[in-house]
């Protein structure tokens, strides 16, 4: 199997200080089932993604950094997201939704303070 990506980014990693409750705030927000794996220096939680396409990452303990936001693709608006984030411990940041043609998005922190974005895509057309 040979693949090939097509972006210059290929993985996220997102350090947590509780790796438990990390993954129970990233399931609950963007609805998806994390995959615990283990390596050689730790145990993390691998987002959902396909093997052979895309870009994808994973939870990990460690220290949370401030810096580069990683954008999440949502399963529905950026509204349900925002209340899902807030009851499970986010803080979604006060500044206005950010309306691009491919879609739009808002900035918030996980519980650790790393930053995130909640991105809906733009309705395609079928």
């Amino acid at each position: 199997m040979t693949h090939a990506p097509a972006t210059p980014i290929v993985w996220t990693e997102i350090p947590v200080t509780d790796l438990d409750a990390a993954g129970r705030f990233y399931e609950a927000v963007f609805g998806w089932t994390l995959k615990r794996e283990s390596s050689p220096v730790n145990d993390m939680l691998v987002f959902p993604h396909d093997e052979t396409q895309g870009v994808s990452g994973h939870l990990y303990p460690g220290t949370p950094a401030t810096g580069a936001t990683t954008h999440f693709v949502l399963p529905d608006t950026v509204e349900d997201a925002a209340a899902r984030l807030r009851q499970a411990g986010g803080t979604l940041l006060d500044q206005p939704v950010v309306e691009m043609p491919f879609g739009r998005f808002a900035y918030a922190l996980d519980p650790d303070g790393n930053s995130i974005g909640l991105f809906q895509p733009a309705a395609r057309e079928g």
